[in-house]
C-alpha cells in the first residue's frame, strides 16, 4: 500500500491492486494546491471547505461521506460518528473517523477529531495499524491529546496531520 500526503488532511491511499482512495480533498487552501486526482473512492470526514472539495476528484468514484459501512473492490470502509469539538459538535459540528481495511492493514483517518475517544468507540474501531491523526490543536485535538488517542487505539504507525506548515503560515 502507498500513502501520499497532499497537505492539511488530504491523503491518497493506493492498494496493492491499484484501488485509489482520496481522503478530505480541498481545492485550494492557503498556499496548498490539490493536484487533479482520479480516485476510485473519495472519503469526506466533514463538510468544511478544507475537507470536502470533491471537485478536486475526477472520473467515476464512490463518495463516502456518512458514518456507515462501504465496500468497493479490495477495500472495506467503516465510518464512525465523532465530533469536531469537545462538546458533541455544538461548536464545530460532526466529524467522521474512517477505518479503511485493505492489503491486510487497518488504516484509521481521524479527520478533524476534536476529542478523545470513548471506550465504546475504541472497541468498535478495533486494531489499528496506521493512524492518521490531527495534532494542530485550536480546532482539533492537539499533539498531547493525539498521543492519548494513539495509545487508545494502540496504533503501530502514526502519521500526524492538520498542523501548521510553511504553506499554512499566516501571510505577513
Amino acid at each position: 500500500m502507498k500513502i501520499k500526503w497532499f497537505g492539511h488532511s488530504a491523503f491518497l491511499l493506493t492498494s496493492e491492486r491499484g484501488t485509489r482512495i482520496l481522503i478530505d480533498p480541498y481545492y485550494r487552501f492557503i498556499r496548498y494546491r490539490m493536484p487533479s486526482v482520479e480516485p476510485d473512492i473519495v472519503a469526506v470526514t466533514h463538510n468544511h471547505f478544507d475537507h470536502n472539495k470533491i471537485q478536486a476528484a475526477t472520473g467515476d468514484y464512490l463518495l463516502v461521506n456518512e458514518p456507515k459501512e462501504y465496500i468497493r473492490e479490495d477495500v472495506r470502509i467503516r465510518g464512525f460518528k465523532t465530533f469536531h469539538d469537545k462538546v458533541n459538535g455544538e461548536k464545530r459540528g460532526p466529524n467522521i473517523l474512517y477505518r479503511f481495511q485493505m492489503d491486510d492493514l487497518t488504516i484509521c483517518h481521524c479527520g478533524d477529531l476534536g476529542h478523545l475517544l470513548s471506550e465504546e468507540q475504541v472497541n468498535e474501531i478495533g486494531k489499528v495499524d496506521v493512524l492518521i491523526i490531527p495534532v494542530g490543536g485550536t480546532v482539533t485535538i492537539n499533539a498531547l491529546e493525539a498521543t492519548q488517542v494513539m495509545r487508545q487505539l494502540k496504533s503501530t504507525i502514526t502519521i500526524p496531520m492538520h498542523y501548521r506548515t510553511k504553506s499554512l503560515s499566516v501571510v505577513g
